[in-house]
Formats: structure tokens, sequence, C-alpha cells
């Protein structure tokens, strides 16, 4: 480990932090330093997850997000995950593209990241990232996640804050319904405001708000209309951010960092086992087909291995 890396990472080298990225995403033992590095100082950045249906305007609400957040002098680093291809596990990453006006902001910085095929859109590795851009003193991180679906929800125990957009056109406010993802919203956004039916979604969303349990210490997520391309009502989503996060308070968001760590340490239990699943012999599986063996001896004797 290049103890001068670390001293330009602590003192908040953009560079730096770009190159303990690199590290971490590769699963590299010279990260392990940086991030308990990172780790010295958590908590301080506002971590917000932003989520929500393909074509919602995801890319584009960040980008608006990043400006007003600058407009507010906050530093900013921004953590987009993209979709891996299934066949070549490569991803295009173009998530920076939408956000290419920032790239010369020295208080702006953008980093793409492949999912690599995890489930719930969130590789491995994608926690040590966050934990980095967490640790370099930035006042906000957000991480944009692929497209959401019924079990895509890891973004919630991801971050501190979780951001759900959704559109008018396509039934957006139905399918939230039915999905399950209505329950890990802190702040919905309706985005594309402009289009017809975004009344009709508004309230869609409230009433949904108001079939599930709630009492008065309920959170009840604010709904707020946006117009990324635009970047109309954007601070209203900063403003409803913040007051999520007094709602939490200290108490609330140490809860939610220990189930960060948790989700952390699992995702990467999960690594270890799947890749000691591929590098099986391929006769173990050739055996569980052919009737030889069950596969729940097949996974005892992978599990044996550990």
């Amino acid at each position: 480990m290049n103890a001068e890396l670390l001293s330009r990472y602590r003192a908040g080298d953009v560079r730096a932090l770009a190159r303990a990225i690199t590290l971490a995403e590769a699963g590299l033992a010279d990260a392990r330093p940086l991030l308990r590095a990172a780790r010295e100082r958590p908590g301080r950045a506002v971590v917000v997850g932003v989520t929500g249906s393909p074509g919602s305007g995801k890319s584009t609400l960040t980008d608006a997000l990043i400006a007003e957040l600058r407009a507010r002098e906050k530093r900013v680093a921004v953590l987009a995950v993209d979709p891996s291809s299934p066949y070549s596990g490569g991803a295009i990453l173009g998530d920076r593209i939408r956000m290419l006006r920032h790239h010369a902001d020295d208080g702006v910085f953008v980093r793409s990241l492949a999912s690599r095929g995890a489930l719930g859109g969130l590789s491995a590795y994608t926690m040590q990232v966050l934990a980095l851009m967490e640790g370099a003193g930035f006042d906000w991180v957000i991480m944009e996640t692929v497209g959401v679906g019924q079990s895509e929800v890891d973004i919630a125990a991801a971050c501190d804050h979780t951001l759900l957009v959704l559109t008018p056109a396509g039934g957006d406010g139905v399918q939230a319904f039915k999905a399950g993802i209505m329950e890990i919203a802190d702040v919905i956004a309706v985005n594309k405001a402009d289009l017809p039916g975004a009344d009709r979604t508004v309230r869609e969303l409230m009433a949904a708000q108001g079939l599930g349990a709630h009492d008065e210490h309920t959170w009840l997520a604010p709904i707020r209309r946006t117009v990324a391309s635009r970047g109309e009502g954007t601070d209203k989503l900063i403003d409803a951010t913040l007051q999520h996060r007094d709602w939490l308070g200290e108490e609330g968001l140490q809860a939610r960092r220990e189930r960060r760590a948790e989700f952390e340490v699992r995702s990467l239990v999960q690594e270890r086992l799947l890749r000691r699943a591929r590098e099986a012999s391929h006769d173990l599986y050739a055996r569980v087909a052919r009737g030889e063996l069950d596969a729940e001896s097949a996974a005892d004797q992978l599990l044996r291995g550990y």
C-alpha cells in the first residue's frame, strides 16, 4: 500500500479517490487501508440512493440535483451503477454522459460502476466504493441504481435516504404498488410532471400511502413533482431529504448505517461463496445432472470447503 496515496486520500484528493475506487472495485488487498481510513469519519455525508423504473429520468434528475446542490455550495459525489451485459459482462457506463457539464467542477466527482449482474443492482464491491466516497469529505453522495424491479430494492439497505423516481406515463403508480417498492421510498419524485396524468399519479401515490399501516409517528414519503430536464422541483427534493434526515435523528441514522454494514458484509460473503461455486469441479455439476448426487449434497460439499 502506497503511504502517499493514503495521505492524499485523507486530504480529499479526488485523483487519490479515483485510484482508491479502482483498487476496491478490483477487490485488491491494497484497498483495505483506504477503506479503514474512509470509515474514520462516517456519517458526515448525506448519502442518497436514487432508484426507479427504467426511463423515469433518474440520470437527468441526478444531474439536476447536482446543479442545485452546487448552487448551495455543497460538494457532491455521484456513483452511477449501470447494468452489466449477461453475455459479455460489460457495461455502457453511459450515465456519466448526462453529467458532462459538471466535469470541470472540482466540487463534483462522478464515477460509474457496473452492476456485475447483481440481482439487487448492487455488486459486492459497490458498498466499498460508496464508503470511499463518503470518507472523502463530500457533503452529499448520490448513488443512482439500475432500473428497479420487484426484487431490486437493495438500495434501501445501502443508503441513508432513498429517492424513488416515478413518471405519470406507463402506469408507474400502479407498478409501484405491485412491486412493493413504495415501502423503500423516503422521498418520491413524480418526474416529467409536465406530462398528462401527473396529478392522477400523485393522487394514486397518496392513496396508496394511506392504505398502509401508519400512525402519527410514521414517516410518509413526501411526494414532489419534478421536471428534471428543466431543473424544476429539485430544490423541494433536497429539502424533503433533509427533513427526513432530521426525522431520523442520530439514532435513526446509526441504525441505517448498521443495516448498511450488514448488507456490505453479507454481499462480500455471497460473492466469495459464488466464486467458489464457479471454481468448483465441473464434475460436481455433471454428477447432479446425471442424478448421482442431489443438489443439496452438492451445495453442502461446496460449503464444507470454507
